[in-house]
């Protein structure tokens, strides 16, 4: 801040501003113009382009106040160097000349200040640009405006081009990020506005408007994608579309709407659901696959998340977006898998896909020539996941085992009462009592310890026994059939406890606003275990924790997910192998 100082008097004497900017220079006009997203750039304009008008949310940085000394204050104007001049006459040369909207044949559009303050600097995530709910009050000082520009009246124009301050010989003046909404819907990401960028507008459906340098495209810009999921013993088909554009192919009631209320959205749900069933068919190592449908949601997506929109709302049919997900069950990893796209027209003549393994993502385009996903299996070693295998317990106390031992020392006892005396006065025991005890003393030697022996196992022997359980336990979510899941649980689960065990994991691997995606488990971490015996029985107690890390990708994102957990443990050897019998969840926490 001390670097500042000098100029921090002058952007805070913008507080005492009031109607004197709000009034409207004569004969002007301008389009919403947005601050680009280079979202750590020096300004950043948001711009919203409505049926009459363009609004401009115009933050601008220290270090770019003379390239807006046009918009400034008499005395912050007159502080930055230049000869007083009214503030009326340099606002109408800022819409015409500085940052300027215009129409390709009608020239700049006028516009006027709404409003005009000093604010620290907004926080912004670095890869979205959206604004952050935490804020930083000792950020640096900013301008912040807010400009309306005014459109033609009558029919909205085909385009708007969007020019930034400049310098004649060193091209932009000020450092500015922006990003575009029609209506609503977003046209680009945040990028910099450098030069005169044409925007063409589709009145009809803002989901098509765009700006003709492709480099402001934004990366959400076709209205569908198709995504396949290949794991083992399972494929998923996503499909992520517009109820808008599907309205073309299956009447779903929206022509003249603008809105999808909470009300429609079940039944449009549905009637999705069966076009989307009958088209695009998946082959699977050559055969045709039968799927079934998962889940369908209406979702956002940004540029680092995706989400079910959780709970309902009324959507803007213009920016209404669906995710479909079908479900192929398999039995191991397949060799090829395959997707026809059959759903082109005029508009969509290009839908974003990918086909992803363990491997990654692989970024494709479908066009009505060359319509077909594929994905072939090129990985040289895949994880094809497994049950580890848990040392088995040790063997329990036998009743036989106990009676041996007891005869075995029974006879020795006799032999020693027998015979003693001819030993104290300096005689020999008969041979075949010599030997009669030499193997009773064996059997109880080699007996004896496997009676004494604790049921207990060390700290450590229990977390490696606990590791192969939890595992184990998880690894069983890979599979999709509910009745093979039960079955690999109850390997290291007992039946009492096997129902709570199976809801309350499905629960910890369902992902938060993913509408029930379940993240598969990859990596197991025992942090720490403390145990001791049972009493009574072959087995311990312990209390455990660990952390638990998984993935699961989707809607074109890959969500991670780690949690660490502590609970109670008992653990007892049932028909010959470690089982889970008890269990207390005593904490949960997403790391």
């Amino acid at each position: 801040m001390h670097r500042m100082s000098k100029r921090v008097p002058l952007v805070c004497s913008l507080l005492a501003l009031s109607g004197a900017l709000l009034v409207p220079p004569g004969g002007l006009r301008s389009d919403p113009l947005v601050i680009v997203r280079a979202m750590t750039a020096t300004s950043i304009a948001e711009m919203y382009v409505e049926s009459d008008s363009v609004v401009v949310e115009l933050e601008i940085g220290l270090a770019d106040l003379d390239a807006f000394r046009n918009l400034m204050p008499d005395q912050i104007y007159e502080r930055l160097g230049h000869e007083p001049e009214p503030l009326r006459t340099r606002l109408g040369r800022f819409f015409l000349e500085d940052l300027t909207i215009a129409t390709p044949h009608g020239g700049a559009l006028p516009g006027r200040v709404v409003e005009m303050t000093a604010r620290p600097r907004l926080k912004r995530d670095e890869i979205t640009g959206e604004t952050l709910p935490v804020q930083d009050e000792e950020a640096e000082p900013t301008v912040f405006a807010k400009l309306v520009y005014y459109l033609p009246e009558g029919a909205g124009p085909e385009a708007l081009v969007f020019s930034p301050p400049s310098v004649e010989s060193l091209g932009a003046a000020a450092n500015v990020g922006f990003v575009v909404y029609h209506r609503g819907v977003p046209v680009n990401d945040f990028r910099y506005l450098g030069q005169p960028e044409t925007l063409r507008l589709d009145w009809s459906d803002p989901f098509y408007s765009r700006f003709e340098n492709r480099n402001l495209r934004r990366q959400y810009y076709t209205a569908i994608s198709a995504y396949l999921y290949v794991e083992p013993y399972e494929v998923r088909r996503e499909i992520v579309v517009r109820p808008k554009d599907l309205q073309r192919w299956v009447d779903l009631g929206l022509e003249g709407t603008e809105v999808i209320s909470v009300e429609d959205q079940e039944e449009i749900k549905a009637r999705v659901t069966e076009f989307l069933a009958a088209h695009s068919p998946v082959l699977i190592d050559g055969q045709p696959a039968e799927g079934t449908l998962d889940r369908i949601n209406f979702i956002y997506r940004t540029l680092r998340t995706s989400g079910v929109i959780d709970p309902p709302r009324d959507l803007d049919v213009n920016s209404a977006t669906l995710g479909a997900i079908f479900v192929y069950p398999t039995d191991g990893l397949p060799d090829e898998v395959s997707l026809e796209w059959e759903l082109f027209d005029e508009r969509i003549d290009v839908v974003s896909a990918a086909a992803t393994d363990e491997a990654g993502g692989l970024p494709y385009f479908l066009t009505p020539e060359d319509n077909v996903l594929r994905w072939e299996n090129f990985l040289t070693n895949p994880t094809i996941p497994g049950l580890v295998e848990v040392e088995a317990p040790p063997e329990g106390r036998s009743p036989w085992l106990i009676l041996l031992v007891l005869a075995g020392l029974a006879g020795l006892v006799v032999l020693v009462v027998r015979h003693g005396r001819s030993l104290l006065g300096g005689g020999r025991p008969p041979l075949r009592a010599v030997g009669t005890a030499a193997v009773l003393a064996v059997i109880v030697v080699a007996a004896l310890p496997r009676i004494v022996r604790s049921s207990g196992v060390s700290d450590d022997k229990a977390a490696q026994i606990l590791h192969g359980l939890l595992l184990n336990t998880y690894r069983a979510f890979d599979y999709r059939e509910e009745d093979r899941i039960y079955g690999t649980l109850e390997q290291s689960i007992s039946g009492d406890l096997l129902t709570d065990v199976y809801l309350e994991t499905r629960r910890s691997l369902e992902l938060e606003n993913q509408g029930g995606a379940r993240a598969k488990v990859k990596e197991v971490e025992v942090i720490s275990s403390e145990s001791e015996p049972l009493a009574g029985a072959t087995g311990f107690a312990a209390l455990g924790t660990w952390n638990v890390a998984g993935s699961v990708g989707h809607w074109g994102h890959i969500h991670q997910r780690r949690n660490r957990y502590e609970a109670r443990f008992t653990v007892e050897a049932i028909d010959g192998v470690w089982k889970i019998t008890g269990l207390e969840l005593l904490q949960e926490e997403r790391l």
